[in-house]
Order: C-alpha cells, then sequence, then structure tokens
C-alpha cells in the first residue's frame, strides 16, 4: 500500500471548519484507491502565535519537512486582532512567506473556472460568461517587491520614508517561464504574458527572458499585454485567456480580480509549487467575521485537495471526479451562505453539509 503524509495546517478563522470537510474528501479517496493518507496537523498562522509564541513553530516546520505535501487553511485575523501580534509576527509575515521561502514554492497556480454549474454566482452578465471561463493564472511566488530589499526609516528633512525593492534575475524568470510554456503546451497552446515593459525595466528583463524561453516552444504562441489592459479585458472577455504568466505583485492583484469573476475567491483553490514540496490552499482568507457559523463554503479547500491529488499524487482521475463531484453540488441546486443570499432560488446548506454532498456524490463517481 502507498502511503503518503499530508502536514495540515488549519490556519485562522474559518480554518479548521473548512479543513474538516477537506478531510472527509481525502478519508474517503483514500478508501477506495488502496492508499494510506498519513494526516498530521500543524499549528500555523495566528492562531499558533498565541498558542506556541510563533507564527510557524519549529514543530511545524519540522512537520512541513518530512511531509510529501501540505495542505494549508487561510490565516489571518481582523485589522483589530492583528494589532495583538508583532508586526513581524503577524501571520503573513511571520507564516506565509517564510512557508514559501522554505520550500522555494515559485510557481503559484489559481484556476479561474466558471463551468455552467456555478456561472449564476458570476456578477458577470451572461453574454460575458458565455459557456463558462476556463483559464489558469501562473504567479511567481517568491520574487519581486514583495522579497525585495525593505528600508524604513527618517530621511535628512525629518521625512519618514519608506523603501522597497523589485527585484529579478534571468533564473527566477526562466523558471517561472517554463512552468507557463509546459501548462499551455498541455492545455490550448496559447501563454499571455503579462507585463509593465513600458514603465518598469523589470518587465523589460521578464520580456526578454519570456521570449527566449518561448523559442523551445515552437507550439505554443505568446502573447505580450499590459498589466493594466490585462485586468481591463479580464471583464470585458474573459473567455480569451487560457495561461497566463506573471510577476508576483500583478499575480497577487489579477488572480483576486479572478476571484471576482467567479463571484467570490471561496470558488478559488490554489497550487503552490516548489521543486522538492508543495503546499495547497484556498485563495481566500480566513474570513474571522463568519468563524464558527457553519456557513462558509469549502470548495476552495476541497479543490486545493483535487489540485493536490493530481499535482503531488499523480491522481489525475480522482482529482477529477472531486471536481466533478463538488459541480454536481451546485447543480442540484444546493449553496452555502457566504455564496448565496437568502431567499434566492438555492438549497442552502452548512459548511459540513456541503462536505457531505460532495462525498455522497463522489461515492458514485
Amino acid at each position: 500500500m502507498t502511503t503518503h503524509k499530508i502536514a495540515l495546517l488549519d490556519g485562522d478563522g474559518i480554518g479548521p471548519e473548512i479543513m474538516a470537510e477537506a478531510v472527509k474528501v481525502l478519508e474517503l479517496v483514500a478508501e477506495r484507491n488502496d492508499i494510506e493518507f498519513q494526516l498530521e496537523s500543524g499549528a500555523f498562522g495566528a492562531s499558533a502565535y498565541f498558542s506556541h509564541g510563533h507564527a510557524f513553530p519549529d514543530e511545524t516546520k519540522a512537520l512541513c519537512d518530512s511531509a510529501d505535501a501540505i495542505l494549508k487553511g487561510p490565516i489571518g485575523l481582523s485589522h483589530e486582532e492583528s494589532k495583538k501580534i508583532p508586526v513581524d509576527m503577524q501571520p503573513e509575515r511571520g507564516a506565509l512567506l517564510p512557508l514559501r521561502r522554505r520550500y522555494d514554492t515559485f510557481a503559484n497556480f489559481r484556476p479561474v473556472y466558471l463551468p455552467k454549474e456555478i456561472a449564476h454566482f458570476s456578477p458577470l452578465k451572461p453574454e460575458i460568461i458565455g459557456d463558462g471561463v476556463d483559464f489558469i493564472i501562473i504567479r511567481e511566488l517568491v520574487g519581486g517587491l514583495y522579497f525585495g530589499k525593505k528600508e524604513t526609516g527618517v530621511n535628512d528633512a525629518g521625512r519618514r520614508y519608506v523603501n522597497e525593492s523589485l527585484e529579478y534575475d534571468e533564473d527566477q524568470i526562466e523558471r517561472i517561464a517554463r512552468v507557463a510554456f509546459e501548462t499551455a503546451q498541455k492545455r490550448k497552446g496559447v501563454l499571455h504574458n503579462i507585463h509593465k515593459s513600458n514603465v518598469l525595466k523589470s518587465s523589460v528583463l521578464w520580456n526578454e527572458v519570456m521570449e527566449e524561453v518561448g523559442a523551445e516552444f515552437p507550439d505554443v504562441e505568446i502573447k505580450h499585454i499590459l498589466v493594466d489592459a490585462a485586468a481591463t479585458y479580464l471583464c470585458l472577455n474573459p473567455g480569451q485567456f487560457d495561461v497566463m504568466v506573471m510577476e508576483n505583485m500583478f499575480g497577487d492583484i489579477l488572480s483576486d480580480q479572478g476571484g471576482g469573476i467567479l463571484g467570490s475567491l471561496g470558488l478559488m483553490p490554489s497550487a503552490c509549487m516548489g521543486p522538492d514540496k508543495a503546499y495547497y490552499e484556498p485563495s481566500h482568507g480566513s474570513a474571522p467575521d463568519i468563524a464558527g457559523q457553519k456557513i462558509a463554503n469549502p470548495y476552495s479547500m476541497i479543490g486545493s485537495v483535487a489540485m493536490m491529488l493530481e499535482m503531488s499524487f499523480g491522481m489525475d482521475t480522482e482529482a477529477r471526479n472531486v471536481w466533478q463531484a463538488m459541480q454536481s453540488v451546485f447543480g442540484q441546486g444546493y449553496s452555502t451562505p457566504d455564496l448565496s443570499k437568502p431567499g434566492s432560488d438555492v438549497r442552502m446548506i452548512s459548511t459540513d453539509g456541503f462536505g457531505d454532498l460532495v462525498v455522497e456524490e463522489l461515492r458514485k463517481l
């Protein structure tokens, strides 16, 4: 029997609630595939700071080091609660960025997938959505402005200032380019390269390397588009995109816009891939305002399981089954209160109710 060890990082807010539903799916997949998922939980995020004195404790680092893959819930607190944690230990700085550095998870995959079963969630007009939307944003995740040198202080004029550097070298760009071209090659053979070369020299280098790598993929058409224009086209004609690649900050912003196309970041899972290890997580936040109410939809957490099954464990069929099971639940008219307003034409269920129905549908496949 094959065994895979998975580190479960519940995170904060609604994290534990939606993680519980992901575990149900993993248990069923293991049951019917003669495979064992060794599931071990670790403290991570704001809750870890309060319980362990650190947002990414040594015990959790050791667990993640020994795991075959990491399944991570959302992290973070409300603005007021965050003030109770030292700035450098707040979840994003004290846990998330160190996690990315530790495993060099340079390639972030965020699918913007809107089949007909959930098309009604989108705020865009039906004539814009058409038969649905299906594209993927590939974001470079460990370089750029977020990881550059940072300096704050007071200048000679007595004014407070901040200086943050946007840094990339050609090796960083080349490896994310290869991931993007390989992904496009497996899909429709079209890659949109998102940049800002009319202003940023970092984008000039980015584009040069993209073209160099692109020469090795003659079967992939590369289309260059400015990031501001891309933001517009995502609203006007999202169906034109299939694979998009971009640097860190652009990817952070445009992938959230992708969540807007879907109608909620609660419908967007993600994968963060490194050379030796990957972690999988919902793209949304921890929603502390609804934590404990069992109204959060676990779609993005379960979708992250589907991505893990495919990308870390090569279980493509079961990954497709998980996606199909979730679409089937929505197709039957079910939803959770965080996605649908009371009185709308849906059958309202709880977080665990949605998870139970997904498992029920998955058993049929």
